[in-house]
Protein backbone atom coordinates (compact mmCIF):
# COMPACT_ATOMS: atom_id res chain seq x y z
CA UNK A 1 0.00 0.00 0.00
CA UNK A 2 2.70 2.45 0.94
CA UNK A 3 4.50 1.92 -2.15
CA UNK A 4 1.46 2.54 -4.70
CA UNK A 5 1.10 5.39 -2.40
CA UNK A 6 4.66 6.84 -3.19
CA UNK A 7 4.39 5.70 -6.57
CA UNK A 8 1.04 8.45 -6.91
CA UNK A 9 2.89 10.88 -5.43
CA UNK A 10 6.08 10.80 -7.82
CA UNK A 11 3.72 10.24 -10.66
CA UNK A 12 2.06 13.76 -9.55
CA UNK A 13 5.76 15.20 -8.93
CA UNK A 14 6.89 14.27 -12.25
CA UNK A 15 3.50 16.07 -14.16
CA UNK A 16 4.29 18.94 -11.86
CA UNK A 17 7.57 18.88 -13.29
CA UNK A 18 6.53 18.75 -16.84
CA UNK A 19 4.31 21.29 -16.69
CA UNK A 20 6.36 23.71 -14.52
CA UNK A 21 9.33 23.76 -17.12
CA UNK A 22 6.92 23.47 -20.67
CA UNK A 23 5.19 26.52 -19.26
CA UNK A 24 8.57 28.17 -18.14
CA UNK A 25 9.75 27.68 -21.87
CA UNK A 26 6.87 28.72 -23.67
CA UNK A 27 6.80 32.19 -21.59
CA UNK A 28 10.23 32.73 -20.84
CA UNK A 29 10.51 36.04 -22.84
CA UNK A 30 7.42 37.67 -21.20
CA UNK A 31 8.23 36.50 -17.99
CA UNK A 32 12.23 38.55 -18.74
CA UNK A 33 10.56 41.70 -19.96
CA UNK A 34 7.87 42.11 -17.04
CA UNK A 35 10.69 41.35 -14.54
CA UNK A 36 12.69 43.69 -15.82
CA UNK A 37 9.80 46.01 -16.61
CA UNK A 38 8.68 45.93 -13.36
CA UNK A 39 12.09 46.62 -11.56
CA UNK A 40 12.55 49.79 -13.65
CA UNK A 41 9.12 50.86 -12.32
CA UNK A 42 9.52 49.87 -9.07
CA UNK A 43 12.80 52.33 -9.35
CA UNK A 44 11.37 55.13 -11.62
CA UNK A 45 10.88 57.85 -8.39
CA UNK A 46 14.67 57.24 -7.65
CA UNK A 47 16.20 57.06 -10.92
CA UNK A 48 17.19 60.73 -10.80
CA UNK A 49 15.09 61.91 -13.54
CA UNK A 50 16.10 59.08 -15.95
CA UNK A 51 12.31 57.10 -16.20
CA UNK A 52 10.14 60.02 -14.28
CA UNK A 53 11.33 63.72 -14.64
CA UNK A 54 10.50 65.42 -11.56
CA UNK A 55 7.29 67.37 -11.52
CA UNK A 56 8.54 71.54 -11.07
CA UNK A 57 6.76 74.14 -9.40
CA UNK A 58 4.52 76.40 -10.68
CA UNK A 59 3.27 80.20 -9.52
CA UNK A 60 0.50 79.46 -7.44
CA UNK A 61 -1.48 76.87 -5.81
CA UNK A 62 -4.64 78.45 -5.75
CA UNK A 63 -6.89 77.21 -8.28
CA UNK A 64 -8.65 80.39 -8.42
CA UNK A 65 -5.62 82.14 -9.95
CA UNK A 66 -5.10 79.60 -12.74
CA UNK A 67 -5.98 80.17 -16.54
CA UNK A 68 -8.79 77.38 -17.75
CA UNK A 69 -8.30 74.19 -18.43
CA UNK A 70 -9.05 74.62 -21.95
CA UNK A 71 -6.48 77.51 -22.58
CA UNK A 72 -3.91 75.03 -20.94
CA UNK A 73 -4.19 72.51 -23.10
CA UNK A 74 -4.14 75.01 -26.55
CA UNK A 75 -0.89 76.14 -25.09
CA UNK A 76 0.39 72.64 -24.19
CA UNK A 77 -0.10 71.85 -27.69
CA UNK A 78 1.50 74.72 -28.91
CA UNK A 79 4.62 74.10 -27.00
CA UNK A 80 4.79 70.58 -28.53
CA UNK A 81 4.51 71.73 -31.91
CA UNK A 82 7.32 74.34 -31.43
CA UNK A 83 9.39 72.60 -29.05
CA UNK A 84 9.34 69.41 -30.14
CA UNK A 85 7.39 68.52 -33.44
CA UNK A 86 4.88 69.73 -35.62
CA UNK A 87 4.24 66.44 -37.06
CA UNK A 88 3.23 65.19 -33.27
CA UNK A 89 -0.43 64.25 -32.80
CA UNK A 90 -2.08 66.28 -29.70
CA UNK A 91 -4.66 64.17 -28.82
CA UNK A 92 -4.44 64.63 -24.93
CA UNK A 93 -4.51 61.27 -23.15
CA UNK A 94 -4.22 62.62 -19.65
CA UNK A 95 -3.73 65.90 -17.68
CA UNK A 96 -2.55 65.61 -14.39
CA UNK A 97 -3.27 68.26 -12.24
CA UNK A 98 -1.16 69.06 -9.72
CA UNK A 99 -2.67 71.58 -7.31
CA UNK A 100 0.42 71.35 -4.71
CA UNK A 101 2.61 71.85 -7.26
CA UNK A 102 0.78 74.84 -9.13
CA UNK A 103 1.46 72.65 -12.55
CA UNK A 104 -0.33 70.89 -15.04
CA UNK A 105 1.32 68.09 -17.14
CA UNK A 106 -0.31 66.87 -20.50
CA UNK A 107 0.53 63.48 -21.71
CA UNK A 108 -0.68 62.46 -25.53
CA UNK A 109 -1.93 59.25 -26.86
CA UNK A 110 0.13 58.29 -29.70
CA UNK A 111 3.85 59.10 -28.46
CA UNK A 112 5.39 59.24 -24.89
CA UNK A 113 6.19 63.03 -24.76
CA UNK A 114 4.79 65.24 -21.92
CA UNK A 115 4.61 68.84 -20.93
CA UNK A 116 4.49 70.09 -17.50
CA UNK A 117 3.04 73.89 -17.95
CA UNK A 118 2.63 76.24 -15.00
CA UNK A 119 -0.86 76.45 -14.11
CA UNK A 120 -1.33 80.79 -13.32
CA UNK A 121 1.01 82.18 -16.36
CA UNK A 122 0.59 78.92 -18.60
CA UNK A 123 4.11 79.19 -18.97
CA UNK A 124 6.60 75.51 -20.12
CA UNK A 125 7.82 74.57 -17.04
CA UNK A 126 9.16 71.08 -18.99
CA UNK A 127 9.10 68.95 -21.73
CA UNK A 128 9.78 65.47 -21.32
CA UNK A 129 10.44 62.22 -22.69
CA UNK A 130 7.91 60.11 -20.62
CA UNK A 131 9.82 56.86 -20.49
CA UNK A 132 7.99 55.92 -17.03
CA UNK A 133 4.66 55.39 -19.65
CA UNK A 134 6.55 53.17 -22.39
CA UNK A 135 8.02 51.06 -19.77
CA UNK A 136 4.67 50.58 -17.95
CA UNK A 137 2.89 50.23 -21.76
CA UNK A 138 5.82 47.17 -22.26
CA UNK A 139 4.84 45.78 -18.89
CA UNK A 140 0.87 45.55 -18.83
CA UNK A 141 1.20 44.15 -22.45
CA UNK A 142 -1.09 47.78 -24.10
CA UNK A 143 1.69 48.24 -25.95
CA UNK A 144 0.40 45.66 -28.64
CA UNK A 145 -2.47 47.01 -28.61
CA UNK A 146 -1.24 50.45 -29.32
CA UNK A 147 1.22 49.25 -31.79
CA UNK A 148 -1.55 47.14 -33.68
CA UNK A 149 -4.43 49.72 -33.16
CA UNK A 150 -6.98 47.36 -31.73
CA UNK A 151 -9.76 48.88 -29.64
CA UNK A 152 -10.14 48.56 -25.95
CA UNK A 153 -6.82 46.85 -24.99
CA UNK A 154 -7.91 43.19 -26.26
CA UNK A 155 -3.94 41.71 -26.63
CA UNK A 156 -3.68 43.26 -23.42
CA UNK A 157 -5.96 41.92 -21.60
CA UNK A 158 -5.28 38.62 -23.51
CA UNK A 159 -1.51 39.29 -22.14
CA UNK A 160 -2.11 39.57 -18.41
CA UNK A 161 -4.71 36.73 -18.41
CA UNK A 162 -2.02 34.33 -19.87
CA UNK A 163 0.70 35.86 -17.39
CA UNK A 164 -1.74 36.06 -14.25
CA UNK A 165 -2.58 32.60 -14.78
CA UNK A 166 0.97 30.92 -15.85
CA UNK A 167 2.39 32.95 -12.54
CA UNK A 168 -0.46 31.06 -10.41
CA UNK A 169 0.65 27.95 -12.48
CA UNK A 170 4.25 28.60 -11.58
CA UNK A 171 3.08 28.88 -7.84
CA UNK A 172 1.35 25.73 -7.35
CA UNK A 173 4.01 23.70 -9.43
CA UNK A 174 7.03 25.10 -7.66
CA UNK A 175 5.50 24.87 -4.16
CA UNK A 176 4.94 21.13 -4.88
CA UNK A 177 8.23 20.31 -6.76
CA UNK A 178 9.76 21.54 -3.47
CA UNK A 179 7.43 20.24 -0.87
CA UNK A 180 6.32 17.00 -2.71
CA UNK A 181 9.60 15.50 -2.18
CA UNK A 182 10.01 16.30 1.47
CA UNK A 183 6.47 14.70 1.78
CA UNK A 184 7.63 12.01 0.22
CA UNK A 185 10.59 11.73 2.44
CA UNK A 186 8.73 12.13 5.49
CA UNK A 187 6.25 9.32 5.00
CA UNK A 188 9.39 6.19 4.61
Amino acid sequence: MAVKKRQKQAKWLRRFRKIHRATGAALFIFFFFISITGLLLGWKKHSGGLILSKSYQGTSTDLADWLPLDSLQVLANTYLMDNVSPNLSTEIDRIDIRKDKGMVKFTYTDHIWGLQLDGTTGKLLHTEKRYSDLIERIHDGSILDQYLGTSNNPLKVLYTSIMGVALLIFTITGFWLWYGPKRMRRNN
